[in-house]
């Protein structure tokens, strides 16, 4: 079984590590909440990943795939969610944010379970992430895959998302990175605005494109 996994692993691990708005709201959670808070926002994408990937497992990707209304719809509705986000970093730009022992001044960081949500609302707002997963699956699992390999996978998922993103939120709460972005974080709160929409738009108008495909 391990030998058929390592493809499986390293599938896996690299569509974690591929950027995308996961890894800019791990990011700036991070940097600008609390070390603690990354790491909640890294469970929460592990959990996002786990979800898609058992719905992966379980074939319900096929509603996804066939159902195209359905797929447009969620789609729009995650390209949306991302567009908010843009919107509220771009607007809190010009905002000053100070630190104090890794938390912001003036106030508490956000909730470990605000957190937590926020990064499971981002990893679900991409449907389009069970497809990959079910294109990987589809590829690389045997063709009558054993029980306890389909039981195994789910919790691979959750340890290798969570894993990455935790990587990434300690080596973002560094101090080196964080006062980076207290010197500029005007300019770095639009970037990251601009990026998180121009996603968010990407999805959107993918979702109209494939749509108007099957039609």
């Amino acid at each position: 079984m391990l030998v058929s996994l390592i493809p499986i692993l390293a599938a896996l691990l690299l569509g974690a590590m591929s950027p995308g708005p996961s890894f800019v709201l791990v990011t700036r959670t991070a940097v600008t909440q609390s070390r603690r808070n990354g790491l909640a926002a890294a469970v929460g994408m592990g959990v996002g990943g786990t979800f898609f990937g058992t719905l992966a497992l379980l074939g319900l990707t096929a509603l996804l795939t066939q159902v195209a209304w359905l797929n447009m719809a969620l789609r729009l509705a995650g390209g949306v969610y991302l567009l908010y986000l843009a919107v509220r970093m771009w607007q809190g730009a010009r905002t000053p944010l100070t630190m104090t022992n890794g938390v912001p001044d003036g106030g508490r960081a956000p909730s470990l379970g605000r957190a937590f949500a926020v990064a499971l609302a981002t990893q679900l707002s991409n449907p389009k992430t069970a497809i990959a997963y079910a294109s990987i699956f589809a590829a690389l699992l045997p063709k009558e895959p054993p029980p306890h390999l389909l039981l195994f996978l789910p919790p691979v998922i959750f340890v290798i998302e969570a894993g990455w993103y935790t990587v990434v939120a300690l080596a973002f709460s560094l101090e080196t990175p964080r006062r980076a972005y207290l010197g500029a974080k005007a300019g770095i709160d639009r970037v990251t605005g601009a990026v998180m929409g121009a996603l968010g738009l990407r999805l959107m108008a993918d979702a109209v494109r494939d749509a108007a495909l099957v039609r």
